[in-house]
């Protein structure tokens, strides 16, 4: 093409451009993409494995397209197999991106209870595998499944030694994962910003003592602002690290969970800052609430209405 005629067509059609502005048809030109909301299944633990079809579907129902998978009182993924789920998801319109796993055989804290059910018993967990005993099985269940990431959803920091064990699963782990075609990441709660007794912040040594190749981080927003951290300090700190996101509310006491947008969490700069995070996907979570539809309601109405542009 000449310079002429190239000319001529990019005038042109910076004329046809000008003049849809003026005349008020620009917005047929452009759409204004918003980033696919998530949410975590965990919200649903206490209704899921009744029915997982209509769980999916209700889900998809609100507007949510992404999902993050967890452990049920089934077992295994909702009683079903990898690509059993992944069906079922995409057959009620659902993107499975994600899959929390734990990272050391399940235990609670000294002096700690099992959380309370809706009917006041305590919750029953059935066995789960982990990664410090079954890390080669997960990784190869999450490949089965078609995920983008397997996530250790917890692994015990509490003491020097402890965090010495995390580290060296999530390192081999991550490698594992890598040569799989998966991303791998850990979830933190809150416990991971609380100082040992030799004044090591665990999530420090999370951060530095693991591959950036091959361990991201999965940033539950609320835990670490509860933790006394500032998410966006932590992203530019850290940028690129924090492909995945955990999205959920706080009273003031910092003690009681709520849906997005509820509580007195600012959202609005986090969000701003996605791109330094590296955020890829993000997902609601609502741990054991009342009525999980209506917390996922209220959250997604929240986010495409202040947050997601």
């Amino acid at each position: 093409m000449d310079f002429n005629r190239r000319k001529f067509l990019q005038s042109t059609g910076a004329l046809a451009l000008s003049s849809a502005v003026l005349s008020g048809k620009a917005a047929s030109l452009f759409k204004v993409i918003k980033h696919p909301v998530g949410v975590q299944l965990f919200t649903f633990f206490n209704v899921i494995d009744d029915d997982v079809k209509g769980t999916l579907t209700r889900v998809a129902g609100e507007g949510y397209s992404e999902i993050e998978s967890a452990f049920s009182k089934k077992g295994g993924y909702y009683g079903l197999k990898p690509k059993a789920f992944k069906a079922l998801a995409n057959d009620a319109g659902l993107s499975w991106k994600s899959h929390h796993v734990l990272g050391a055989p399940f235990k609670l804290p000294a002096g700690a209870k099992m959380p309370t059910m809706p009917d006041g018993k305590p919750m029953v967990i059935p066995p789960m595998l982990n990664l410090q005993d079954n890390m080669q099985q997960l990784v190869d269940e999450a490949a089965e499944g078609g995920v983008r990431y397997l996530v250790c959803a917890n692994s015990p920091t509490g003491t020097a030694a402890e965090l010495k064990s995390t580290i060296a699963v999530l390192n081999k782990t991550g490698e594992a994962a890598s040569k799989a075609g998966l991303i791998f990441a850990y979830h933190n709660h809150d416990m991971e910003f609380k100082a040992l007794d030799d004044g090591t912040v665990p999530y420090d040594l999370l951060l530095s003592e693991t591959a950036p190749a091959h361990v991201k981080m999965e940033l539950d927003l609320a835990w670490a602002i509860k933790g006394g951290k500032d998410p966006v300090e932590m992203f530019k700190q850290h940028p690129g690290r924090f492909p995945l996101w955990h999205v959920k509310d706080l009273d003031a006491s910092r003690e009681n969970i709520l849906p997005v947008g509820s509580g007195t969490i600012d959202f609005k700069p986090i969000f701003a800052a996605a791109s330094t995070a590296g955020m890829r996907s993000f997902f609601v979570e609502h741990d054991m609430p009342k009525d999980a539809f209506a917390s996922i309601h209220s959250s997604i109405q929240y986010i495409n209405k202040n947050l997601n542009v």
